[in-house]
């Protein structure tokens, strides 16, 4: 379920955030979409990013954004001498399309700032990430970063990971995966899990992610309880590879929503 963004930030769970600045809310005959939503949320977050940075970019249609509007700041000189690190390969294409000079962690172990999308939200700032499908590499750059920015508008503001009743992705490893994915249920089974094996296409071949594996959808129907315990219960399981729960990592997260745009640092 879906909260509203002022919400977020007033909650009684959320009181150690800290609100650094609040636009004020006013009144509009306009109705944006969601994608536009998107794009000033993005806009906001480039804002923070100075010349001589290394960017985490990050991967889906909020994230995009982000990309199109570092080019443009680059083409125009606002920006110089920015190093991206892509966090897929759909996010390379794009980069390199753009003409932003691009590098990977090998070179760059710590970054200045990445920004990213997230699916969901809650009041302590935890995420939910990877339906898109780059959850590992998403969170190998992330971490690596200095501060993470999240670009989201107010529809993926939860009062609970999972509580948009939508996936919750895990990487895994090919072999065996039916075996792998009745254990990941088998976790949760009070939280009444269903895993499904991610299909792409009329043929329902298994969706093959950049670092050639296979991704378990998991879906609840209540709360799955403590965060970091679900956390060590499926990283321990053999065959997982990296699940889609982003705890404690962002250290910003920008709002866009249709009362203005709010900015939350931890």
């Amino acid at each position: 379920m879906a909260i509203a963004y002022p919400h977020f930030f007033g909650s009684e769970k959320a009181k150690n955030l800290k609100p650094s600045l609040m636009v004020t809310p006013t009144p509009s005959p306009v109705i944006l979409s969601q994608d536009e939503l998107k794009k000033i949320a993005a806009y906001k977050a480039v804002e923070f990013v100075e010349s001589g940075m290394v960017l985490g970019l990050g991967t889906g249609s909020t994230a995009k954004h982000a990309i199109d509007r570092i080019a443009e700041l680059l083409r125009i000189g606002q920006l110089k001498n920015i190093v991206g690190i892509p966090t897929s390969s759909i996010t390379h294409e794009q980069a390199v399309s753009l003409g932003i000079p691009l590098s990977d962690l090998n070179a760059h172990p710590i970054l200045d700032l990445a920004i990213d999308g997230a699916d969901e939200v809650d009041p302590q700032m935890n995420l939910v990430k990877g339906r898109g499908g780059s959850l590992l590499r998403e969170k190998m750059v992330e971490a690596a970063s200095k501060k993470f920015i999240v670009i989201v508008d107010e529809s993926k503001l939860v009062s609970h990971l999972g509580g948009t009743g939508l996936a919750m992705p895990v990487e895994i490893v090919p072999f065996c995966w039916e075996f792998t994915l009745r254990r990941l249920e088998m976790l949760f089974i009070e939280a009444g899990c269903v895993g499904k094996l991610r299909v792409v296409g009329e043929s329902g071949e298994p969706y093959v992610s950049d670092n050639g594996n296979y991704i378990i959808d998991l879906y609840f129907k209540s709360d799955i309880g403590d965060l970091k315990e679900a956390s060590d219960a499926i990283l321990r399981l053999a065959g997982v590879v990296e699940h889609g729960m982003f705890l404690d990592m962002a250290t910003t997260v920008i709002v866009a929503g249709k009362l203005g745009v709010f900015v939350t640092n931890k």
